[in-house]
């Protein structure tokens, strides 16, 4: 019962920004991490970016000092800032939330559908 939209992808030149978000809602109790992970063609899925309740961040080596990650708890949301982007960004987004349900007494991993990014020329 629990959905997670992202939006804000498109294409963008190299050197260009775009800020992905992802709200998370449904019977939500309470949310743990979330995290963005993104897949290239032909490549694993990796973690880009990850964001603990606490606001404790972690990145990827590739994107550390290019992009941020953050949340407002009070609309369950994540937001990944993408600056200076470069070819090796395109992927297609993915985010992800460790959600405790009402009713439930476990933690799940909830994802979105993706977004793409596209960076070229």
């Amino acid at each position: 019962q629990v959905q997670l939209v992202e939006s804000g992808g498109g294409l963008v030149q190299p050197g260009g920004s775009l800020r992905l978000s992802c709200a998370a809602s449904g019977s939500i109790f309470s949310i743990n991490g979330m995290n963005w992970y993104r897949q290239a063609l032909g490549k694993e899925r990796e973690l880009v970016a990850g964001i603990t309740s606490g606001r404790s961040t972690s990145y990827a080596d590739s994107v550390k000092g290019r992009f941020t990650i953050s949340r407002d708890s009070a609309k369950n949301t994540v937001y990944l800032q993408m600056n200076t982007l470069k070819p090796e960004d395109t992927a297609v987004y993915y985010c992800n939330a460790e959600v405790l349900i009402y009713g439930l007494k476990y933690v799940q991993d909830y994802w979105g559908q993706g977004t793409q990014v596209t960076v070229s020329s």
